[in-house]
């Protein structure tokens, strides 16, 4: 069996001549070949790499973003790529085919990703399965959505967490995709209300007797900052887990050079939206004052933007759109930069230096 570098190596050759093609075709072809190889264990992460947050202790910050493995297939073999964690779904009730192709548009010139993808799921029992007959080793969240066409949205989160508790090591409330009409508008204060007591009673449901799986909720980072307070305010009154911060953007920045493309409808992610999710970030940090830990994502593509991502205030980072663009090894290049980061800082851990930057960037002027 290959060393891990070397099978690396072999993906990231792979994954070049792939974006030759369509872009999901691609996408598809990346999760065949995961669950093909026979990749071997990674070696063990630097320990002052570890993180502990929401409860669960991971081995390193660097997880994979929702997205990537929709279906559960392939959680397995992420892990043994050296992901401190990886994230399943978006995860609907039913399964549905999401939106029409095309609906995913590379931007090559800005490093971006533009998807109207609507949550292409094949539904939660063929994912419960999945996880089931793999049994990854290792931390795997699954990100959470409701059908479109559901006449009960905040019901569709609810059975959800009762049905996929056997396999989740936690659970991201995604409410903030911008692809499924009237999303959302589940970020709404009375909405978010309702739905996250519904949430958290259906994690009591299922954690007696055993432990509770811990609840995330996923924010856009187009909120404005009344929305971000009430957001946040009712996140700390129903005592949630954690957030993750954020999504893809509506937003098209002026900077964006790939005019083209960038008309596309759909949530915008990679390099530009990084000091717009950053900026978020740290504005949910200084609002969170230290009730729960932060997943911040975004933009990320390299070890200085993972250890910005930090010390805006994120306890663990999420990769996705930067694996398109840098590869796999960017996951081993962002925890050799953090060990980096760390030592020329005098930080003895990761904690040491979350969100010390966070009340300096929230004095600047807003991010164009």
């Amino acid at each position: 069996m290959a060393a891990l570098p070397a099978t690396i190596a072999l993906l990231d050759g792979a994954t070049r001549l792939a974006r030759m093609l369509e872009p999901e075709r691609a996408h598809g072809l990346a999760i065949r070949a995961l669950k093909r190889l026979p990749l071997p264990r990674p070696p063990a992460d630097d320990a002052r790499l570890a993180v502990s947050a929401f409860g669960l202790s991971f081995p390193n910050p660097v997880g994979l973003a929702a997205g990537f493995d929709k279906n559960g297939e392939a959680a397995a073999a992420i892990l043994r790529l050296g992901f401190g964690f990886a994230e399943v779904g978006t995860v609907t009730p039913q399964p549905q085919a999401g939106n029409p192709r095309p609906r995913l548009f590379r931007l090559d010139a800005d490093q971006a990703v533009i998807n109207r993808l609507g949550f292409n799921s094949d539904g939660c029992d063929a994912v419960l399965a999945r996880l089931g007959r793999a049994r990854p080793r290792g931390i795997v969240g699954i990100n959470l959505g409701a059908n479109k066409d559901s006449s009960d949205r905040i019901a569709d989160y609810a059975g959800l967490i009762e049905r996929l508790a056997p396999a989740a090591s936690y659970f991201a409330i995604n409410v903030s995709s911008p692809n499924t009409p009237g999303l959302r508008d589940l970020q709404q204060a009375d909405a978010l209300d309702r739905l996250l007591a519904r949430v958290l009673a259906a994690r009591e449901r299922t954690g007696r007797g055993g432990t509770k799986r811990p609840v995330l909720l996923k924010i856009a980072p187009d909120l404005s900052l009344t929305d971000l307070d009430d957001v946040v305010g009712t996140a700390r009154r129903h005592g949630l887990d954690g957030m993750i911060v954020g999504n893809t953007t509506t937003m098209r920045p002026p900077s964006l050079r790939d005019r083209a493309r960038a008309m596309e409808q759909g949530g915008l992610s990679g390099r530009p939206l990084f000091r717009l999710a950053t900026r978020m970030l740290a504005e949910t940090y200084v609002r969170v004052e230290g009730r729960f830990p932060l997943i911040g994502v975004g933009g990320i593509d390299s070890g200085a933007a993972a250890f910005a991502k930090i010390k805006a205030g994120a306890s663990l980072i999420q990769l996705y759109t930067g694996l398109v663009f840098r590869g796999l090894k960017l996951v081993s290049a962002v925890k050799a930069d953090l060990v980096n980061f760390m030592r020329l800082g005098r930080y003895e851990s990761l904690a040491d230096a979350v969100g010390r930057d966070a009340a300096a960037m929230t004095a600047e002027p807003w991010p164009e």
